[in-house]
């Protein structure tokens, strides 16, 4: 299997082409799944009001459009369009903002909610993380019904943590960074209710820590149709089929390099439609603009 990016020759225009090999699984090789393939689709956008860039997800409810974070602050989610430009600002009531590091929409008993992961901690010394969970609105601008809260602990002690995933069917999953400890899969408990704190459940077995950028996990993203995992690091995309890593399998199902893209800081991956990919970055140092993009993909 290979994943193709088109490289950019000029700040407008990608013309050469990179070709990796990847790894495959199973399925692959019999020839019943195919991993996805991905293209870079136009220029690399800077985005003045995402300096600390972390954490993007696409609307359910509003096709094109995306919510996208900063790590510190104040509790709030921009919501940019399909080409990275800030289009509304939505304040999240009764929130706080510790380490803001991923952000998703999935179902929830209102419908459609945002999922903020509050999750980060560099020194892993946090006793207990938190997810706020607020119903999506329709308006890109505003406010919202105050978050609900779940706290949760890890059951072999504290770690440093950038994606929070949320599944086409609810499950509510985290995997660790991989530089404070290795890179591991939790869910939340089924039934968990806001308000309370409880124990994550870790599935199977961790994956070996970080060893560097290429490997530490910045933040991931569940495809619409529940297929596929897109694990990012800040110079790559490792993609999963959901039922090897729902099962505790790390085989990477393809990997595509993201360096000749020129983030700064590769941060935040988020699956739009069918058919397209985007990422956010930080600009480098907190005075500059963060990034966005944007890849074209086959699922």
């Amino acid at each position: 299997m290979f994943l193709r990016v088109i490289t950019s020759s000029t700040c407008a225009i990608f013309s050469s082409l990179l070709v990796l090999p990847t790894t495959s699984t199973a399925a692959e090789q019999d020839g019943s799944t195919k991993a996805p393939t991905c293209q870079v689709a136009g220029a690399l956008v800077r985005v003045p009001e995402l300096p600390e860039g972390s954490g993007v997800a696409a609307s359910t409810r509003s096709p094109g459009r995306l919510w996208a974070h900063n790590d510190s602050g104040e509790p709030v989610l921009l919501a940019l369009d399909s080409k990275g430009t800030v289009v509304g600002r939505v304040r999240v009531p009764g929130a706080k903002v510790e380490d803001w590091e991923a952000v998703a929409v999935g179902p929830c008993p209102s419908g459609s909610c945002i999922y903020v992961g509050d999750i980060g901690d560099n020194d892993a010394e946090r006793r207990d993380i938190t997810i706020h969970r607020v119903p999506e609105p329709t308006d890109a601008s505003g406010s919202v019904a105050s978050a609900e809260v779940f706290r949760a602990r890890y059951p072999d002690g504290a770690h440093d943590a950038e994606t929070l995933l949320v599944t086409p069917k609810g499950d509510i999953l985290i995997v660790t960074k991989g530089d404070t400890g290795p890179v591991g899969l939790y869910r939340l408990p089924s039934g968990a209710k806001p308000g309370g704190t409880v124990t994550l459940q870790a599935i199977g077995k961790p994956r070996q820590a970080g060893k560097t950028a290429d490997d530490r996990i910045t933040d991931g993203a569940v495809s619409p149709d529940g297929a596929w995992v897109a694990l990012r690091t800040t110079t790559a995309i490792l993609v999963y089929r959901t039922v090897d890593l729902m099962s505790g399998n790390w085989r990477e199902a393809s990997r595509l390099s993201l360096k000749e893209l020129g983030e700064p800081q590769g941060e935040g991956i988020a699956f739009g439609d069918e058919k397209t990919v985007y990422l956010v970055g930080e600009g480098g140092g907190k005075s500059q603009p963060g990034t966005f993009g944007r890849l074209t993909c086959a699922l």
